[in-house]
């Protein structure tokens, strides 16, 4: 039975480098599961890479199939947006092992569905200050930038990755990514010692 190896931190810990780089070590053969979300998609972003994005009304068809796994919805600046896990043709635990990146609520939501003997959590931490400006660098590449939902962001990850909730979803192993290289051979070994 495959497992699914599910990176998380709050934003701007280097998750979307370490996802990258992990998934260009072809000898891991690990697939990737892409997630659905009802936001814009930012500069630079695919459809089909970074997310699936979608409109309300695809969700809401997708919902009516029973095809969504777990879902999360947050009131930003721009309004609710919607981010959500799908059972399509990307995800087979007979046959393989997948690296997905995602939330703490979504790597709940998907134990839940999956169990726990599946996924296995990789937590990405890194200082606060660092963080906050690596999210100012990115967001002033942005057209426009919008500072007000970069804030909205930071402050939910003091919540949303709280030591209960981290506790609560069992969530134990975590990695520093206060140097890349280090950082990344570490969650190789891991994954690879699962």
């Amino acid at each position: 039975m495959g497992r699914i190896f599910y990176i998380m931190g709050k934003s701007s810990t280097g998750k979307d480098t370490i996802y990258q780089r992990l998934l260009e070590h072809n000898d891991m053969h690990l697939r990737t599961i892409v997630m659905y979300t009802t936001r814009p998609a930012r500069e630079g972003e695919q459809d089909g890479t970074e997310y699936f994005f979608v409109d309300d009304k695809r969700m809401r068809e997708l919902e009516a199939q029973d095809k969504i796994i777990e879902r999360r919805s947050y009131h930003t600046v721009h309004g609710i947006w919607h981010y959500f896990t799908v059972r399509d043709e990307q995800i087979n635990l007979e046959r393989y092992d997948y690296l997905v990146i995602g939330t703490l609520e979504s790597y709940a939501g998907m134990r839940r569905y999956f169990g726990e003997r599946q996924l296995v959590p990789i937590l990405i931490e890194l200082d606060d200050g660092v963080r906050l400006q690596r999210a100012l660098d990115r967001e002033k590449l942005q057209s426009p930038p919008c500072y007000a939902e970069l804030c909205r962001r930071y402050l939910a990850d003091e919540e949303d990755f709280s030591e209960e909730k981290l506790a609560e979803a069992n969530v134990q192993k975590r990695f520093y990514n206060d140097d890349l290289e280090r950082c990344l051979l570490e969650i190789r070994d891991f994954i690879r010692g699962t």
